[in-house]
């Protein structure tokens, strides 16, 4: 007995710090999957191959920003693990990951996500599962909806509101203009058009509404479409791949209307370069994130600080590509969130602090905006600038344009 009552008297000093620090840990915080005292995990599903791989860049700077987090200690002490998993911007694929993800990978939550069919793909499965979808690379108007769909967080401007911005353009310095619009056939381009007709005040001044699916190897059917019925100003609602060769094509038939481009695309080295100097010069866009191209930010700090950034993490990567800049201040704005949560590493939580953003100023935002959003808007961009390409850089027109 004597033997068996040192054993047992061995077992519970062993076992006793054991528990004690289980319970100060648990008294001490809360958590949901993916996250303890030690990481807090997160997924994110982007095109690494398909038709858009260029929006994977948004990923890859995401994840550099967090190793760089990480190497500061982290949030609240712990760092972030982010799994990124291939969807080659298929929604079928989107499904199968994101299940991955939430059900063996047990990430706390999902986060910028590219795409709007992919994102439509799983949007309600995140929402009934109660799984935070923050953050998502789509401007779609339908991540604005938190009666329906709490647990959605979009973040950049919506589509809508950027269309709107460009019919309000259209009529102050195109009167009796002929408009043709060419768009994705998905909710992306159908954003676009709706809100487009509903900025010029009815569809009468679009003369041509051309359509394309993102597996079609061009648009230059839809171009000359839209040339053939006298289009004097287009808007291209497109993604990077296609938005080029829109470019491209209308200067090669020396077609001259005034070209918009969704500012998805407004990336000088992934589409105006692809589509040739001469005829990108013009193309006009918005913006909401500083350009990086423009050298009138050398003694911007918010600049000098992601410039630090790229050269210790991304080093091989193409600082003219806005994608970086994105991929850099979503990733920026999560880490807000989480650090607000402090010990409270909740789904609900999480929620709570993703939907009640106030006056976060980040350091690539355009000045005069700032990340803000409530339980009654979620997104937290609602500012738009108008830019025009010079041939070299994207100059900045007008006012800024605030919904």
């Amino acid at each position: 007995m004597a033997r068996f009552d040192r054993l047992r008297l061995l077992a519970a000093c062993i076992l006793l710090p054991l528990l004690a620090a289980g319970a100060a840990s648990a008294q001490g915080a809360k958590y949901d999957s993916g996250a303890d005292d030690k990481t807090i995990k997160i997924g994110t599903t982007a095109p690494l191959s398909g038709p858009v791989s260029a929006f994977a860049q948004i990923a890859k700077s995401a994840e550099a920003y967090f190793r760089k987090v990480n190497d500061e200690g982290g949030v609240n002490g712990r760092p972030i693990q982010m799994i990124i998993a291939d969807d080659a911007y298929s929604p079928p694929k989107t499904v199968e990951q994101t299940r991955r993800l939430v059900e063996s990978e047990e990430v706390l939550l999902i986060f910028g996500g590219v795409g709007t069919p992919t994102n439509s793909a799983v949007h309600k499965y995140l929402n009934d599962r109660k799984v935070p979808q923050l953050f998502l690379g789509s401007g779609a108007a339908k991540w604005d909806d938190p009666k329906n769909f709490p647990w959605t967080v979009g973040w950049q401007p919506t589509y809508r509101d950027e269309a709107i911005a460009y019919a309000r353009y259209i009529k102050a310095s195109h009167a009796n203009a002929k408009v043709g619009v060419l768009y994705q056939n998905d909710d992306l381009g159908k954003d676009y058009l709706k809100a487009l007709e509903e900025g010029l005040g009815g569809g009468e001044a679009i003369v041509a509404r051309a359509a394309y699916e993102t597996s079609a190897p061009t648009v230059d059917t839809q171009i000359l479409q839209m040339k053939t019925a006298g289009a004097d100003v287009v808007l291209v609602a497109a993604t990077p791949k296609f938005a080029a060769q829109a470019i491209r094509k209308i200067g090669e038939i020396g077609w001259k209307p005034t070209t918009i481009i969704s500012n998805v695309s407004a990336s000088i080295s992934g589409v105006l370069e692809p589509a040739g100097k001469d005829n990108s010069t013009g193309v006009i866009s918005s913006q909401y994130l500083k350009d990086a191209t423009d050298p009138a930010l050398k003694d911007d700090a918010g600049y000098k600080e992601w410039l630090g950034f790229m050269e210790k993490y991304m080093p091989e990567a193409n600082k003219s590509d806005w994608l970086n800049v994105y991929g850099y201040t979503i990733a920026q704005t999560l880490v807000t969130v989480l650090k607000a949560s402090g010990n409270d590493l909740t789904r609900a939580n999480v929620m709570k602090q993703a939907t009640t953003m106030k006056d976060v100023r980040l350091p690539m935002l355009i000045n005069g905006t700032a990340v803000s959003n409530s339980p009654e808007r979620h997104t937290p961009m609602t500012s738009l600038q108008l830019i025009r390409y010079d041939g070299t850089r994207w100059v900045p027109f007008g006012d800024l344009l605030k919904n």
